[in-house]
């Protein structure tokens, strides 16, 4: 299970993110952004895309984010350890924790991450949250993988294949997804995997329907899952 974290497993959680990505660009290429980058779509798009477009509206060249990269990968996640809550249970979706603390323990499911976070940034945010335990450290697929979320399920499965399945990757049709957007059911849909919606983000359950199942929030997922295998 690729479970997806913002409007996922953490609602309305991301302020302190986005400003520790706002302030990494500052750092980095000494760059403010314009009000246009206020418009620019966050929901289900990994953090090193959403840098890209606000660099792009402030005149700097992509080759410039080629080239500094990591530094605005390192300066995202130092601003964030900065600007965090120390508790984020509260911003904990609806079933959220005690589905994790049931997964966790179940011998036929593996927790594992999907998300357009950079990978400490998320490990940071579970933990604050109290969910970080279901999810192995070195698994899943993050937005410092990879700017395309396209990528990221078969990044996750290579990883969960070295640990849980003696080296090769895990299946993609014993593979779902669980996320809150369009993007969360195209990545899942890339990889060949299967994906359940939740509409507990930004997207009603009509804008979520190409999923294979759609749920209000996350109370039926388990039911979901064996509707799946």
């Amino acid at each position: 299970m690729l479970f997806d974290i913002d409007g996922t497993l953490l609602l309305k959680g991301a302020d302190a993110h986005a400003a520790a990505v706002v302030a990494a660009l500052r750092e980095v290429w000494e760059v403010e952004p314009p009000q246009s980058a206020r418009g620019i779509e966050a929901a289900g798009r990994t953090d090193q895309a959403i840098a890209r477009d606000i660099l792009a509206l402030a005149g700097v060249e992509a080759e410039q984010f080629e080239l500094r990269r990591d530094d605005f990968l390192q300066a995202a996640t130092s601003h964030y350890e900065r600007l965090m809550p120390d508790d984020l249970s509260d911003r904990l979706a609806p079933h959220a924790s005690d589905l994790l603390a049931r997964l966790a323990g179940h011998e036929r499911y593996r927790c594992s991450l999907v998300t357009g976070n950079i990978q400490q940034v998320a490990r940071l945010k579970l933990g604050a949250a109290g969910i970080l335990y279901p999810f192995a450290e070195g698994q899943g697929g993050f937005g410092s993988d990879s700017d395309d979320r396209n990528d990221l399920p078969g990044i996750a499965r290579v990883r969960a294949g070295q640990l849980w399945n003696g080296g090769e990757a895990w299946p993609a049709e014993r593979t779902v997804v669980i996320g809150d957007t369009p993007r969360d059911i195209a990545c899942a849909r890339a990889d060949g995997a299967h994906v359940v919606a939740v509409a507990t983000g930004p997207f009603a359950a009509d804008e979520l329907a190409e999923a294979d199942v759609v749920l209000a929030d996350l109370r039926e997922l388990e039911a979901a899952l064996e509707s799946l295998s």
